[in-house]
């Protein structure tokens, strides 16, 4: 019965992390579709390119939210109390393959950074706080997003490896941490290719590159 409630809890997160709120809230307030405008990606980044600070604001805050929300229901609703930090990452993990992938909307999401911030901060909050503040001041000084997200995604999980003995974070949150970096940098190739050739998309910058 405990393994029925790890996937029930699986099949929910991923479907939390189905919901698109980019493209909601691009049709409540703005009647578009986000997905064909701008980058063409269903995420704060591109929300904040073609409808401003607050709606982007509003929709990171969201898609974070639905990565907390998965967590937390891995940790409370499996009924697998000694896996339950398993049950969570895989959660976590299903929340964001969600918001790539949302069964919702034909499966065209985003890039999940958002949705990953929720996860990662939920699980290992210290050492996501760390990278976290080193992202914004890359994101601060370069303007490159995508960088600011690949760097606090790694250096997340590059630090819940290396002091975990210290934090006391359970040694296979490394493994799914792992797999949620080798995701979220197969998810940016395309920026990655672009911050190497220098015409990757800044914030605030009227490129059209798909960011």
């Amino acid at each position: 019965m405990d393994w029925l409630q790890l996937v029930g809890a699986i099949i929910i997160s991923y479907l939390i992390g189905s919901i698109s709120f980019s493209y909601l809230i691009g049709k409540l307030l703005r009647k578009l579709d986000i997905r064909e405008h701008g980058s063409g990606n269903a995420g704060a980044t591109n929300t904040l390119r073609v409808m401003g600070w607050t709606p982007a604001i509003i929709v990171l805050l969201l898609d974070c939210a639905k990565g907390i929300a998965a967590v937390v229901i891995g940790y409370q609703l499996t009924g697998i109390p000694v896996e339950a930090g398993i049950a969570a990452g895989i959660c976590g993990l299903a929340a964001i393959l969600g918001h790539n992938w949302p069964i919702y909307f034909n499966f065209r999401g985003g890039k999940g950074v958002a949705t990953t911030i929720g996860v990662l901060a939920t699980l290992v909050f210290a050492a996501a706080l760390t990278a976290g503040v080193v992202a914004i001041i890359t994101i601060a000084f370069t303007r490159y997003v995508s960088l600011g997200s690949l760097l606090f995604i790694s250096g997340t999980t590059l630090l819940t490896a290396v002091f975990t003995p210290w934090l006391q974070y359970p040694g296979y949150y490394t493994a799914f941490l792992v797999i949620i970096t080798a995701l979220s940098f197969w998810k940016h190739r395309d920026n990655i290719s672009r911050l190497k050739s220098g015409t990757e998309s800044k914030i605030g910058g009227k490129s059209d590159a798909k960011t």
